[in-house]
């Protein structure tokens, strides 16, 4: 049955056992009124008259049609009142169903008082506007993943057809341009790493486990100077790898992205029993609106794709991304002077 046909059935069933409670009433008290043989005051042998008999029946004849009347009345305006109550849920479908065939662009923008249909469309108008944002960024992100991915191949065959058109190239040179080659493929196996990354920690997580945030930085810190911070228990539950990657990403992007004489601090505990990783570093300085940008892939500082020591652009959208599958709390800040403090509370 249809929710229009649900509502029509409540609001007839109430309106008819209202009506029916009410007929119910003149015939219980014709009943009462009747003189029954034995009860003080009436004599032997008397008994209902013909004419209270037939009032009685006249009532009961009347009150069922009175009834029915009402049933047919009531049924007429539920589905009445029905339809009008969810007209605006009508627009709101129909439009919602235009909206993800055609174009992500449009919102429902219903114009009504503050109710549930109000809040309905502003809750559906919210979806449809992070829907266009994940889309764009899709399409951002794919385009910048194959123009990253096409310029390593370009070189390679650049140099391949270089030292295959010379017809001097001595051995040193064909072994200098399979060199280059090699360096090509290692930073083209680091994207695909990185973007694999990326990929698997948007997915989700489907098994959490117990861990401890401390012992994953010190296993990351493992054989790396220079990096201090005070490092106490920090238990959640998550991924192990994920986490790992994410504090990995922090601290790469925390070296990689410094200053001379600059210095990188990772700090783990707990605040208010959920366990919290803190990365801080020095660096060039970042103004406060480009952060949200550092978070999107291929973006870094000055708004092109610089790699500073290799990187591509993907060590801060990987922690976004993983922070998100863990359900954690990502606060990026720039520091005054220059840097980053990175903090994820799980």
């Amino acid at each position: 049955m249809t929710l229009r046909g649900q509502l029509t059935l409540l609001y007839s069933g109430a309106f008819v056992v209202c009506g029916a409670a009410l007929l119910g009433v003149p015939l219980l008290q014709a009943s009462e009124s009747s003189p029954v043989p034995g009860q003080p005051g009436v004599p032997p042998g008397a008994g209902p008259s013909s004419d209270g008999v037939g009032v009685r029946q006249e009532l009961v004849v009347s009150s069922l049609v009175g009834l029915a009347l009402t049933v047919v009345v009531a049924v007429v305006l539920g589905w009445l009142i029905a339809g009008r109550l969810l007209r605006p849920l009508r627009t709101i479908t129909a439009t919602a169903r235009e909206i993800s065939a055609s174009n992500l662009h449009r919102r429902l923008g219903v114009n009504r008082r503050d109710d549930e249909f109000r809040q309905l469309a502003a809750v559906l108008d919210d979806l449809f506007a992070r829907l266009e944002a994940s889309f764009e960024a899709q399409r951002r992100f794919v385009a910048n993943a194959s123009h990253e991915l096409r310029t390593p191949l370009t070189a390679e065959r650049t140099l391949l057809q270089v030292a295959l058109a010379d017809p001097d190239a001595t051995a040193d040179d064909l072994r200098a341009a399979c060199r280059e080659v090699l360096t090509l493929g290692t930073q083209q196996e680091r994207l695909i790493d990185a973007l694999l990354t990326l990929a698997g920690s948007e997915s989700g997580i489907e098994h959490r486990r117990p861990l401890d945030v401390a012992e994953i930085v010190g296993g990351v810190l493992r054989g790396r100077e220079g990096i201090t911070g005070e490092r106490r228990p920090a238990p959640t539950t998550g991924d192990p790898h994920l986490v790992e990657s994410l504090v990995a990403n922090l601290v790469d992007n925390a070296v990689r992205h410094n200053v001379d004489d600059g210095w990188v601090e990772v700090t783990t505990g707990t605040v208010e029993g959920r366990a919290r990783l803190t990365v801080r570093n020095t660096g060039p300085e970042i103004p406060a609106e480009d952060v949200a940008r550092l978070l999107e892939p291929f973006q870094q500082l000055g708004g092109a794709r610089i790699r500073h020591g290799g990187g591509y652009g993907l060590g801060l959208p990987i922690v976004r991304a993983i922070a998100d599958a863990h359900r954690a709390t990502l606060d990026v800040r720039p520091r005054e002077g220059g840097g980053l403090d990175v903090t994820v509370t799980f």
